[in-house]
């Protein structure tokens, strides 16, 4: 039954972030970067997050490419997601970045889509944090393409979960 009900639970939720003004209204209340710069959720399950940023005026830096920060919102975001994902229907866990690196491979002239596919990994962690009480750290990975599938950047992002 526990199983079940979880399930609900995330599906309410991945039902709420498929949701274009939901996740709208959700960045311009907590992320209004996010909301500035048109983050968009492409795919969201238990198992993988994909964000899309646009190329335009608002993350455009002066050399014509995306701003290494809004590169670096979108992968965070691909990764902090599926943590949350994976916190539905859990007791509380506080979540916090405690590292970042990236690795920017090409200037990304054009939209760009960033991936995580670490959802199994987050949620095994964070039951090991549950199980333990202990903080745990992760890094997650996420790897942003052009639509062509040219990888212009990969990020790793290393997340902390620990029992409230």
């Amino acid at each position: 039954m526990a199983q079940l009900d979880l399930h609900n639970v995330r599906s309410a939720y991945l039902r709420t972030l498929r949701s274009p003004w939901k996740m709208r209204l959700y960045f311009l209340r907590f992320l209004p970067s996010a909301f500035f710069w048109g983050l968009r959720i492409v795919e969201a399950t238990p198992e993988r997050t994909t964000i899309r940023i646009p190329y335009s005026w608002r993350t455009q830096n002066p050399f014509h490419s995306t701003y290494f920060a809004a590169q670096a919102g979108a992968a965070e975001m691909s990764t902090g997601l599926l943590a949350i994902v994976a916190l539905q229907g859990k007791p509380p866990v506080s979540m916090l970045v405690t590292g970042i690196r990236i690795e920017y491979l090409k200037k990304a002239r054009e939209a760009a889509f960033f991936t995580c596919e670490d959802g199994a990994a987050i949620e095994q962690t964070i039951l090991r944090a549950l199980e333990t009480g202990e903080g745990q750290l992760f890094t997650a990975t996420s790897v942003g393409k052009l639509a062509t599938g040219e990888e212009v950047t990969r990020a790793y992002v290393e997340w902390s979960f620990k029992p409230k």
